[in-house]
C-alpha cells in the first residue's frame, strides 16, 4: 500500500487529480495487486492528511516500500511514478521534488545499471 500512497500524494501535490494520473493509478494497483482488496481505508487515511504533511507522509511510504520491496519492484515502481507524474502533460517543481526524492533515496540501486 506504500506505492499506492506514494502514486496518490505524487497525483495531488499539483492541486489537481487528472484523469490520466488516475487510470496510471489503476494500472498500478493492478500490476502490483492481483488479489482483490477493498481501498476505503487508505483514502481515509489519504483524504484525512493535511497537505503540509504530504512530504513526511511520502517519506514514510517511501521507506517502507524499500523495506518490504525487492529491487526489480523498486524500478517498476518509478517508472509508474515518473508515467504518472507526465500523465497529464506537464511535470510541476512540486511533483519534481517528489520524484527528486525517490531517485535520490534509491539512487544506490541504479549506479552503473
Amino acid at each position: 500500500m506504500a506505492g499506492y500512497h506514494m502514486l496518490m500524494i505524487l497525483s495531488q501535490v499539483d492541486g489537481d487529480f487528472d484523469k490520466a494520473e488516475g487510470k496510471v493509478i489503476v494500472q498500478y494497483l493492478k500490476d502490483a495487486f492481483p488479489y482483490r482488496f477493498n481501498l476505503d481505508h487508505e483514502m481515509e487515511i489519504l483524504s484525512a492528511l493535511p497537505q503540509s504533511d504530504y512530504f513526511l507522509h511520502f517519506n514514510n511510504a517511501m521507506n517502507d516500500f524499500y523495506e518490504d520491496s525487492l529491487p526489480q519492484e523498486r524500478t517498476d515502481f518509478l517508472n509508474f511514478a515518473v508515467k504518472m507524474v507526465k500523465a497529464d502533460k506537464k511535470i510541476t517543481a512540486d511533483e519534481n521534488k517528489y520524484l527528486k526524492e525517490l531517485f535520490f533515496a534509491w539512487e544506490s540501486e541504479f549506479e552503473g545499471a
